[in-house]
């Protein structure tokens, strides 16, 4: 009988990296390394308002630029290219990659233009003069919940695009039992609550997004380079909007140049470029500069949570109430509604809380949308738990390591299942 592998030892060994040798000699490929004979580039004309109509997009300057080879305005787009698709079940408003008739963040697409290298194309969105009707900008999400100052989107109410969603305590969505954590409060010797906010944050990769797209009209299929944390998802919905099958396009995705999850979402760069390949028959590259990236790729965190803990004078958590309000920008992208309901899943943290009780609110503001990034959801419930402990502490006078030490999950309790319904083994 042979003798079973023995597998090698990771922890606390060195382990030899597959991938510096290429990177530190600068023999790695990038998006932008990828060159195709008779590539044009493309360059997008981005709002510079949060909310407002758009009245007229003037392109004849753009057109006349030398180099120039076409230019779209998000009307002309949406001939050829339906709404972008998500990658949830929740409802979720028409997008387009480029906006035909409102914009709701500043940096959202208005038009495109294609050329015959980057700098060019660069001066010709400049040149594209869009006429705004303004309207007034959604900015605070506990205030957008009351259709204030507008309604972004005319089948979402009061600006809320999924909820309010309730969670944890062992009840399904279909008959909350509020008895276990009506129980703890009642019990409770101390109540400690605070208002927190985990702030949005811009992800800033090393190598920004990219995109290259070819379509090749005599093989009538695509490939298409891009700098995806997603290439099969890609793959798939590339195909979907260019009438493709999946078997007809190729997704490749080289040196990634950083991700940290804001490349898993797959973008309306990526669907222009691929459709407009397939309408020129060109190949078409887009690499997206510093001050799109701030303003276009997408955004992670921002949640308001309302944290209530119930605890005895000894430290001992009895129970945890959070209500959440994320605000997830202008429109739901891939995973988008997702990600907040993973703050409610992780709300037991590393403690055994007996009773949890948890509510998610989504609200759409004029903002870059939201979605995955470092963690997805989850670091937000760290803080707010960790934030609430430390307040339990300081009213109760304690080391804050041994008010966490009296509510940690002990050894004998693994696997352990959380009242949120999340399983530690």
């Amino acid at each position: 009988m042979a003798a079973s592998p023995v597998l090698p030892k990771l922890v606390g060994q060195r382990v030899k990296r597959r991938e510096d040798p290429r990177l530190i000699q600068g023999r790695g490929t990038y998006v932008d390394d990828v060159k195709i004979a008779g590539m044009q580039h493309l360059a997008f004309k981005r709002s510079d308002i949060a909310h407002g109509r758009i009245r007229s997009v003037d392109t004849s300057a753009a057109e006349a630029v030398d180099g120039v080879e076409a230019v779209f305005t998000g009307a002309q787009i949406a001939e050829f290219l339906g709404p972008m698709p998500i990658g949830t079940p929740f409802p979720s408003p028409e997008h387009r990659a480029v906006a035909a008739d409102v914009v709701r963040y500043v940096g959202e697409p208005v038009a495109v233009v294609v050329a015959r290298d980057r700098y060019v194309a660069r001066d010709a969105a400049d040149a594209i003069t869009v006429e705004y009707e303004p309207l007034p900008a959604v900015v605070d999400p506990e205030r957008a919940l009351t259709g204030q100052p507008a309604v972004l989107h005319t089948d979402f109410p009061n600006n809320a695009a999924v909820g309010p969603l309730p969670g944890g305590t062992g009840a399904s969505p279909k008959g909350v039992d509020d008895t276990a954590i009506d129980q703890a409060f009642a019990e409770a010797e101390v109540v400690v609550s605070q208002r927190m906010v985990n702030h949005r944050l811009a992800p800033t990769s090393i190598e920004p997004r990219g995109v290259v797209a070819h379509y090749e009209p005599g093989k009538d299929a695509m490939t298409i380079w891009s700098s995806t944390q997603n290439p099969h998802i890609l793959r798939t919905f590339i195909a979907s909007l260019t009438g493709l099958g999946q078997d007809q396009v190729r997704a490749i995705a080289p040196e990634v140049g950083g991700g940290f999850g804001s490349k898993i979402n797959i973008y309306g760069e990526e669907y222009v470029a691929a459709a407009l390949s397939k309408r020129l028959g060109l190949p078409l590259k887009w690499v997206e500069d510093r001050s799109e990236a701030f303003l276009c790729t997408i955004h992670g965190r921002d949640i308001v949570a309302y944290v209530d803990l119930a605890a005895r004078r000894d430290g001992t958590v009895l129970g945890l109430r959070m209500r959440l309000v994320a605000d997830i920008g202008a429109y739901n992208m891939l995973l988008t509604a997702a990600i907040p309901t993973l703050t409610m899943t992780m709300a037991s943290n590393v403690y055994a809380i007996p009773a949890i009780r948890a509510t998610l609110t989504e609200v759409f503001t004029n903002k870059t949308p939201t979605d995955a990034y470092r963690g997805a959801g989850r670091p937000e419930a760290i803080y707010f738990v960790e934030r609430a402990m430390d307040l339990l502490a300081r009213e109760l006078g304690m080391d804050p390591a041994e008010v966490r030490r009296r509510n940690f999950i002990r050894p004998d309790q693994f696997p352990f299942k959380t009242q949120t319904g999340a399983v530690y083994d």
